[in-house]
């Protein structure tokens, strides 16, 4: 890929789905290579699926870098060009631009013990980091995972997650909000519920919050009590975000310094974002 085509955030890229599955009733998912090489993305980061005819939506990658050859997408039946999305399969054609969007600081990580928090399809986006880390492991500390979703039902990546639960060094824990299904044998319980058991060094220690948005204030009040610096809580964002280069103006931040999702987001630190009037 040249540099122009990498750099220019108009430029359209086509590519295959070579692989679709559906993971549960509304999310689907989606391997694509592209025509003309690596995604070249960054885990955190984001696309714009272009459905011609139908519409443009951004969407998070959920795979990491490690992964050569192509990118994956879990995209959630929402609006008309996400349902259109269900309808895809093996060998159709979709159109994207990007990446975009400030990745997480895999860097300034390094070294560090990691707690991913993920709330429903937090875990997309979030899964992108995680396994960057676990293909990285000598180059991180412990490891603690926290999964919430609304019922067993709603739990993706189920496969995956079994190895993450019997991976060394890495202690997962997940909830559902309600359950009336005896079969099951998690815990049952807000994500909240997972955070005072977990054992952290807040001097070594970043937290990766992604989720609903109703969800940061109380999550984040946790890792304060844990006293995890409020540099080193990462949060992913959503906002309606529409060219993805801060041309439009709709994804901006309420906040002092008027950030915008796309640009300078979705990942922010606390720190950054804490005195945003809505997270």
């Amino acid at each position: 890929m040249t540099e122009e085509i990498k750099n220019s955030g108009w430029k359209l890229r086509k590519g295959t789905i070579i692989e679709a599955k559906q993971l549960t009733k509304t999310e689907r998912w989606f391997d694509i290579k592209l025509d003309d090489g690596e995604l070249g993305h960054e885990p955190g980061q984001f696309i714009q699926v272009e459905m011609l005819g139908v519409g443009e939506v951004p969407i998070s990658v959920s795979s990491s870098s490690t992964k050569k050859g192509s990118f994956e997408l879990c995209v959630r039946a929402a609006g008309r060009v996400t349902n259109y999305m269900q309808t895809l399969d093996k060998g159709a054609i979709v159109t994207i631009r990007g990446p975009f969007g400030k990745p997480f600081p895999t860097k300034e990580m390094e070294g560090k013990d990691l707690v991913f928090i993920a709330g429903g399809l937090g875990i997309v986006p979030l899964r992108s980091m995680i396994n960057y880390a676990m293909d990285n492991r000598d180059k991180y500390g412990k490891i603690d995972i926290a999964l919430g979703c609304r019922t067993p039902k709603d739990i993706l990546f189920k496969e995956e997650i079994e190895r993450w639960e019997n991976m060394e060094g890495i202690n997962f824990s997940y909830t559902v909000d309600k359950c009336d299904d005896p079969a099951w044998k998690g815990n049952t319980g807000l994500i909240t519920t997972l955070i005072p058991g977990l054992e952290i060094d807040p001097a070594k220690t970043y937290a990766v919050v992604v989720g609903p948005p109703i969800m940061y204030k109380f999550v984040i009040a946790e890792l304060l009590k844990k006293k995890i610096p409020t540099t080193q809580i990462i949060l992913s964002l959503e906002r309606h975000m529409k060219c993805g280069m801060g041309k439009c103006g709709h994804c901006q931040i309420d906040s002092p310094k008027n950030y915008y999702c796309c640009k300078d987001g979705p990942t922010f630190t606390y720190e950054q974002v804490k005195d945003a009037k809505k997270l």
